[in-house]
């Protein structure tokens, strides 16, 4: 478990950015071939948007990687953290800190992003996708994002968790971010069986959802377990999916610099308001 662990923690910057293409190209050429919605669009140009978003993010995690560093190396010398009050086998411990990382750095702030009102506005740009596909993933507002990461860090202070669990999580987030928003046909009863535990394609589509109350519903990013447990679950037909917001006009969907500046643009109301 350890030389697992250890692959992790010694990762290159290349590896991760190898592994996070990896993904992203296996799900562009999946639902190319099993699409749940056919689109009518061009998908490089689609695309592009939300890869420019893509770069910001991985600016940003470059500069954030300094702080996170700080963060694991006080951890260390300290011994603060849940980890250090319990006696786990490893592979519990490391359970137990992905769990939690995947409730309080994906399904509480993906909750608040939806019900604090100026938090909303930072999350409006990833529901105002109108052709939802794996690039969707990475469609996130720099701001959204650090609001998530600073999440990520208070689980790994909470937990007092090693790097190596941390960067376990991410890579796991990396792949269950683009499976759920890939435009993506899974067998019907596969999906169902699936998002029992997982979030799936079918699952996290209903969150894109062009308006309340589906919008506001299926969280979670790794774990369904989330959203059953607080009442947020919703698995419909999707049949019955209209992607996009219903506060922004649907002809912006790949205007970057009108996006970046939703938060900022008072004309947009919101129902948080």
């Amino acid at each position: 478990m350890e030389t697992f662990l250890s692959f992790f923690e010694n990762m290159a910057a290349w590896q991760k950015l190898v592994w996070l293409s990896s993904v992203l190209i296996l799900f562009w050429i999946l639902e190319g071939f099993y699409s749940l919605v056919k689109f009518k669009y061009n998908k490089w140009e689609h695309a592009r948007t939300n890869l420019i978003l893509l770069g910001f993010v991985l600016l940003i995690n470059l500069g954030f990687g300094i702080l996170t560093a700080g963060v694991f190396i006080w951890l260390n010398n300290s011994n603060f953290g849940l980890l250090h009050f319990i006696e786990l086998p490893i592979w519990a411990e490391l359970v137990v800190s992905l769990m939690v990382l995947d409730l309080i750095a994906q399904y509480f702030v993906h909750f608040l992003l939806h019900k604090i009102r100026w938090m909303w506005r930072l999350h409006i740009i990833h529901h105002s996708e109108i052709h939802v596909d794996v690039t969707t993933g990475t469609r996130h507002h720099p701001f959204d994002y650090l609001i998530r990461e600073i999440f990520a860090l208070i689980a790994v202070i909470i937990m007092g968790m090693p790097l190596a669990f941390y960067l376990f999580y991410r890579i796991l987030s990396v792949f269950f971010t683009y499976f759920s928003h890939a435009n993506l046909s899974l067998p019907k009863k596969l999906d169902k069986a699936l998002s029992y535990v997982f979030v799936t394609p079918n699952m996290h589509k209903f969150h894109h959802h062009y308006e309340l109350p589906w919008t506001d519903s299926n969280y979670g990013n790794i774990l369904s377990i989330w959203d059953r447990i607080f009442g947020t679950m919703v698995y419909e037909d999707t049949r019955n999916i209209r992607y996009g917001i219903d506060i922004v006009d649907d002809s912006t969907s790949q205007d970057l610099g009108f996006q970046l500046k939703i938060p900022f643009n008072r004309s947009i109301k919101t129902t948080r308001n």
